[in-house]
Parts: structure tokens; sequence; C-alpha cells
């Protein structure tokens, strides 16, 4: 079956420069994407966009390249709630790859053990109206407690503009919950302004709460760098991330969301992502836990 990619929206960069950075041993990419490929992994026939294709071995290949050793791969909402080409990259990463997969109501629990023992650990809920339709809250709660006796984890993906609506939902989730891309703030909005301070109080108030400091690409009004990696390139982002890895260094994850889908503006030297780490996380010990520390723990554990 052949899919075509969303119009006017930008394959990954084919490219990717070496980063100047070099990430400390263990490293962990802890957010991408596979996407089919789609004659083999078809995609969802409810999906709001079609990506490009992105391959286990393309991520793997992408890995190496930039000095990771390991990877936490996130179902995308092209595949629904397929979970098929996640699956077959964990059982083929030797171990170095675990998932974050999407999951219905009627999962049965053999089916949620297959999934734990192929290396899923956490579900993800979406929240991004233009990205999925409405799912029902106790729908989404009740599927947080079939997976809480395995040990995974929610992660949460919305924009902050949303946050006051979901808050009572947020905090009442029954496991960790790992909040995408920071809640998506307004990056040109005050790092000390109402509403990223709102997603400050909600960390500071609930320790099972997590955040990936990632997408820079996605946040930035300023824009990427030029040809090389600038100080002052994705310059807006930096505040926001760097409070959140200052002020929770045991609570923060990084990935570079290759192979960054649906964005339309530019699409990212991966390269050039990996060298904006030292701009939020600025000493070897805020590194480690971002990188190493953090990630295994979460995935790594059990």
């Amino acid at each position: 079956m052949e899919f075509q990619m969303t119009p006017g929206w930008l394959p990954f960069y084919p490219n990717p420069s070496k980063p100047r950075f070099k990430l400390p041993a263990g490293a962990v990419d802890a957010h991408c994407h596979v996407f089919g490929p789609g004659a083999q992994f078809p995609y969802a026939p409810e999906r709001k966009y079609t990506p490009c294709d992105a391959s286990k071995n393309q991520l793997f290949a992408l890995r190496d390249h930039l000095g990771f050793a390991r990877n936490v791969i996130v179902q995308a909402t092209c595949h629904g709630s397929d979970n098929r080409a996640l699956v077959d990259a964990l059982r083929h990463s030797n171990g170095m790859a675990r998932g974050v997969v999407t999951v219905k109501r009627n999962v049965t629990d053999r089916e949620l053990q297959d999934l734990h023992a192929a290396g899923v650990r956490g579900t993800r809920f979406n929240f991004v109206k233009r990205l999925v339709d409405f799912t029902p809250r106790e729908v989404l709660m009740e599927i947080a407690h079939r997976i809480a006796p395995l040990g995974w984890h929610v992660v949460i993906y919305f924009e902050a503009v949303d946050l006051p609506e979901l808050w009572d939902f947020f905090t009442a989730l029954p496991a960790t919950v790992v909040v995408d891309h920071m809640g998506r703030p307004d990056c040109a909005k005050p790092v000390d302004g109402p509403e990223f301070e709102l997603f400050i109080k909600m960390m500071r108030e609930h320790d099972n709460i997590w955040s990936k400091v990632s997408c820079p690409e996605r946040l930035s009004v300023s824009g990427p760098p030029a040809l090389n990696f600038e100080p002052n390139a994705y310059r807006d982002v930096v505040p926001f991330a760097r409070r959140l890895v200052e002020t929770f260094p045991d609570r923060v994850l990084w990935g570079t969301d290759w192979p960054h889908p649906n964005l339309k503006d530019h699409m990212p030297d991966d390269g050039l992502l990996v060298d904006f780490i030292p701009h939020i996380a600025t000493t070897a010990e805020l590194r480690h836990k971002l990188l190493v520390d953090n990630p295994m723990r979460l995935y790594w554990s059990s």
C-alpha cells in the first residue's frame, strides 16, 4: 500500500551533522518515533496526517551517528493504537530501546503483558486537538489504572493554554506522568509569566510529574540556527528548558523527536539539536541526569 505524505510537510533532514557536543556514555534519546514503512505497517485510517516513512534501521543509524546508546520510541497518532511498527523496532533493538504505546479501552491484560515483554513502559494520552479526536477522560483514567500495576507511566501531550482545563485530570493520574515538550509553552511570553508558572506549580506540587525539555524547533519563535549552531539559535526556548532542568534535575528527559512529524517551516538538523543540550543543561552533572540517570531509572529499572 502506498501512502503520500501530507502536502506541505517536510521529510526528515537527510544528512545530519556530527554533534560538537559529546554525549555522556550511555545517553538516551528519550523521545523519537518510527513511521511505517507504510507498505509493511500501514498508517491508521483515522489519522490526521500522513508522515514520511521513517524505519527502525534509519532510527538506529541516527542513534549511532549522534552518539546515543539507547532510544525511547513513542507511538505517534498517525499509527493510532496499532503499535506493530513500534514493537517491531523494540524487538530488533537488542534491548537498547523502550517504548511508549497508545492503547484503547478494550486492550486485554494479555496484550498489555505482551507489550511489556517487548519493552513497552508507558502509554500516551494526546490532548492536542489538531492531532486527535476527543477521548472521554473516564476512558483514559480507566486505562491509566490498568497500566499502573505494570509500573508503566503515562505520557501526556497538550498545549499550555489548555493546562487549566486539564489540571485536575493530570494531577489525579495514578502513575508517573511525563509531559511532552514542556507542555508546549508560548515562548513569546515570559518564562516567569502566569502560563509557565502554572506548569512549574504543577511539577512542584506533584513529584510524580516529569517533563521532556525537547523540541526547540517546534516551540521557538526566534527560529533555527543558520549553518552552524549559534548561541542565539532557538534562544527563546532556552530559559524555559533551563529552568526545568535546574529546578527539577531528577525529573527531566531529552529527546530528538526524530523524524519531526508535521513540520512545515524548517526541518532541524539532529546534530545541531544535540548541540542545543549544553545551553539548557549547563553542568556535566545536570547533563548526566538529563541524558543517562533519569531515562535509565524510568525505562530500564525493570
